[in-house]
């Protein structure tokens, strides 16, 4: 491996976004493409697995050659591909994989297979170019909530994940409940900034056997339990209070998890990655509690938080300098695990 810059082409589709970028040495984005289907789905309340396949299908030729024209260079310049093959939607992973593996077989390129978390974690890279492990990480989005230690590029150990919902997916159905649409996240984040955050005592969840996994079914449940109870006894509900209030006991377990598991490790970087890593609430209650226990905390754009092709291009630069190499053979894994 003597080339003097190596190009990463990233592609994903694991759920509701085409995407496409190219990655020069693993932290420098020469182009990163998104076309989001948020509009399409917001009719429907979520996505529409089926819908977000078509959708993939329209679109993926389209992300490709405009990512490869806006980094101006060619397929023939680039040195890997890099593409999510799970978890995910099934029917959405397959057109990313597809078309990933047409590319590869038709200008001989080495095939790299991402795990969608890694890609995740690996958004942190992009921007904070000091950033290397090992160090602390808390993946929080839609479908993941897991504290990870990153040992190296690429090998990290579970510390803690969830044993129920996802955050995100708690954040999606609290704002279903409330009234406020989807996607659920961004909206409770807008709301909550107009109500208070200690109105309402949800409950926080407490693991016995790992202090470190999360539960979010419980608090999602006493937000629809207190909903009910106002509806029956028709007292009018404050949807800015609830929201707060909900994103507060979320966010209170989020930082406390994480920072302890830093402390217990040893650790004095915590990088936090995913959709909801762009929660306001949860970067600043995550920024004073680093401060007060001086850790340097670590986190990307809110564009590279949410799904995107840059961090899936930059996690499989670091697996192909490593030697990863997939075939033709690579499928898409829905539930593909993460060790």
């Amino acid at each position: 491996m003597n080339k003097e810059n190596i190009l990463i082409l990233g592609i994903e589709t694991s759920c509701d976004e085409t995407a496409a970028a190219v990655i020069r040495n693993g932290r420098e984005v020469l182009s990163n493409v998104i076309s989001s289907q948020i509009e399409l789905h917001k009719l429907y309340g979520g996505v529409v697995p089926e819908i977000a396949s078509r959708k993939h299908i329209e679109k993926i030729n389209q992300v490709i050659e405009a990512a490869l024209k806006e980094a101006n260079v060619t397929l023939d310049e680039i040195d890997s591909i890099g593409v999510t093959y799970g978890p995910g939607l099934v029917g959405a992973l397959l057109v990313g994989v597809a078309e990933a593996k047409a590319i590869s077989y038709a200008k001989n390129i080495d095939l790299v297979g991402v795990h969608h978390i890694s890609g995740h974690i690996s958004a942190n890279y992009i921007e904070n170019l000091e950033l290397q492990p090992p160090f602390m990480c808390l993946v929080v989005s839609g479908g993941h909530t897991h504290l990870l230690l990153v040992k190296d590029y690429g090998k990290y150990e579970i510390i803690g994940m969830t044993r129920d919902d996802a955050a995100g997916e708690a954040f999606d159905k609290v704002a279903r409940a409330i009234g406020l649409g989807y996607p659920g996240g961004p909206k409770i984040d807008i709301l909550s900034k107009e109500g208070n955050p200690n109105a309402i005592k949800f409950p926080r969840a407490h693991i016995e056997d790992n202090k470190y996994d999360f539960s979010f079914s419980g608090v999602k449940s006493a937000v629809l339990n207190y909903i009910n109870s106002c509806q029956m006894k028709n007292i009018e509900i404050n949807k800015a209070d609830i929201a707060a209030s909900f994103q507060n006991a979320v966010v209170e377990v989020l930082v406390n998890n994480a920072v302890h598991a830093v402390e217990e490790y040893q650790m004095d970087k915590l990088a936090i990655a995913g959709g909801v890593a762009s929660n306001t609430s949860l970067r600043k209650a995550m920024k004073l509690a680093c401060e007060e226990n001086g850790i340097k905390l670590y986190h990307p754009s809110p564009i590279f938080c949410t799904d995107n092709a840059a961090m899936i291009g930059v996690a499989a630069y670091y697996e192909y300098i490593n030697g990863t190499r997939h075939g033709l053979d690579l499928n898409a894994v829905p539930n593909l695990k993460f060790t």
